[in-house]
């Protein structure tokens, strides 16, 4: 399984060699094996990718994420048409009957609002912060389908101002704890994407995000209850701080490596998506009705031992 995260900071050359990836700086010439890389991001835009590489990353099933001028992932590449059964799995998605599709982001926001519930319990201890987390938590168990109701935006109202304090808005880059935020996020969002992409749907077609702008509609859709792991690193995380320093970039992306609960069971992010995907196909089969769904727990790195 490709467990490396891979981040290009320096101006640097990317080649494959011998089913390596070759990393040419003016400092050091390194290879890693391209079976072991989960996602490659390219941080510096004068680097040079070989289009060799990129075919090799993508029968790989790499994410490939490329930077803009103020080093915030804009762009991913994903595998396209490796799965061997394509156009079966296009077909059981595009079936999904709107009353399913309804019950799927039901599963979605629920499990969202439980896991901000959890993210304020592990953050604070103050009674405020407590009774929050105890409204969000019976909040996510009256979800409606669909979300009829708004449940989603109700519980933004209350979460962030508790996790960030009651002057802290969730739009624009006024407040660099945003920036945390949207870096944590596209790259979640990224490896979704491209888990997607390995299991054969097409991510334009979402369950409940539709917007004909957006190519990625279903990663959106799943990202929903994996977004608290980087709200908790962050809140954690940032005292002291007044930006997104390239190090904190590191650990940022690293979250992919952290422990996360699915099913009862401990997995490393990257994985647990994998096997958040791999139920939405089994639904789509019509083998299940209900998603593998990500529990938030305590920050910490996956032991693979």
């Amino acid at each position: 399984m490709a467990y490396r995260h891979i981040i290009i900071e320096s101006e640097a050359r990317l080649s494959v060699k011998n089913n390596q990836l070759r990393v040419e700086t003016e400092r050091v010439d390194s290879t890693v094996p391209i079976e072991d890389i989960n996602t490659l991001l390219v941080e510096n835009r004068r680097s040079v990718l070989s289009a060799a590489l990129l075919s090799t990353l993508a029968k790989n099933g790499t994410a490939v994420f490329i930077c803009d001028e103020f080093h915030m992932p804009c762009a991913v590449f994903q595998p396209y048409l490796q799965h061997s059964r394509q156009l079966t799995v296009t077909k059981n998605q595009l079936a999904l009957t709107v009353p399913a599709k309804k019950q799927l982001w039901k599963q979605l926001i629920s499990a969202k609002i439980s896991n901000q519930s959890k993210c304020l319990a592990l953050c604070g201890h103050s009674q405020e912060i407590a009774e929050t987390a105890e409204k969000l938590e019976k909040m996510s168990k009256q979800v409606r389908s669909g979300d009829e109701g708004n449940s989603e935006s109700h519980a933004a109202a209350l979460y962030f101002p508790a996790l960030f304090g009651g002057g802290f808005k969730r739009s624009g880059d006024s407040d660099y704890k945003n920036a945390w935020l949207n870096y944590g996020y596209s790259i979640i969002r990224g490896c979704i994407a491209r888990t997607l992409c390995v299991f054969g749907f097409f991510p334009l077609y979402g369950v409940h995000h539709h917007s004909s702008l957006n190519q990625f509609n279903l990663a959106d859709d799943f990202i929903e209850p994996f977004r608290p792991i980087v709200d908790l690193f962050t809140v954690q995380n940032i005292a002291g701080e007044t930006s997104l320093s390239p190090q904190n970039k590191r650990r940022l992306v690293n979250l992919l490596n952290y422990d996360i609960c699915v099913a009862g069971n401990m997995y490393a992010l990257s994985y647990a998506i994998e096997r958040t995907i791999q139920s939405f196909s089994a639904v789509c089969t019509g083998k299940r009705k209900d998603l593998l769904l990500p529990e938030l727990v305590p920050l910490k790195q996956h032991s693979y031992e």
